[in-house]
């Protein structure tokens, strides 16, 4: 895998704060994605591939980490927006820790020896498949920053935001509808499996749940810059 380079970070500052942040969360996105074919791996039981992708995941989170550092350094105390420092901070932060939660999903899966109980299968596919949608489209609410800065955070493209962000919390709603299912299913299902097993999957169905309420902060994050 080529590493991208963090270098140009500081100059897509002194053109728009919001360009690094964008670069940022792309990097993020492409970790985040890993999971689908980490996923696929361990259902077909192939654990020297779910090693290898957990090991891209980790790659990809060390270099959106590191341009999180080089953003906050080259970041100027004060910013000709309408946007407060604190709350880019925030953002960048919220961006950083969905990566943080897909390499530790990938972490554990590498740990052990893993199989996904038949009963929550298709479950667990649907938490997976609405995890990455809602962080797909925290990723398109934060391309429209820039979009949002040419016009002033108003108009016509102001109200395309909004309606983003209004299904993005929708989405995430869903997501809390199948978290308690499958948490439910789970529960009924431990006596029947090894305790350590169903331990761990709880974490990981944790962890997933946490990335859509992750999402759903950036959000309203982004909502915050436009009532500004």
């Amino acid at each position: 895998m080529t590493l991208q380079s963090t270098s140009t970070l500081a100059g897509l500052l002194h053109k728009s704060p919001f360009k690094p942040i964008q670069k940022h969360m792309r990097t993020v996105a492409q970790c985040v994605s890993l999971l689908e074919p980490l996923f696929a791996a361990l259902y077909a039981k192939d654990y020297a591939e779910v090693k290898k992708i957990a090991g891209q995941i980790d790659e990809l989170e060390t270099i959106a980490d590191k341009m999180k550092s080089t953003f906050r350094l080259n970041m100027p105390k004060t910013l000709f927006l309408p946007v407060d420092r604190r709350d880019m901070l925030k953002l960048l932060h919220d961006q950083d820790t969905l990566a943080d939660k897909a390499e530790e999903i990938g972490q554990i899966l590498i740990s052990r020896d893993m199989e996904v109980p038949e009963e929550i299968q298709e479950l667990l596919n649907s938490l997976l498949r609405n995890t990455l949608d809602i962080c797909t489209e925290a990723k398109l609410i934060v391309e429209q920053l820039d979009e949002l800065v040419e016009v002033g955070f108003g108009g016509r493209e102001n109200n395309k935001v909004f309606k983003m962000i209004e299904q993005l919390r929708k989405s995430e709603h869903e997501i809390d509808q199948i978290l308690h299912t499958i948490r439910r299913t789970l529960f009924d299902l431990e006596e029947s499996l090894p305790p350590v097993s169903t331990m761990f999957w709880y974490k990981i169905i944790s962890l997933l749940g946490n990335m859509s309420d992750i999402a759903e902060n950036m959000s309203d994050r982004l909502l915050l810059f436009l009532s500004k």
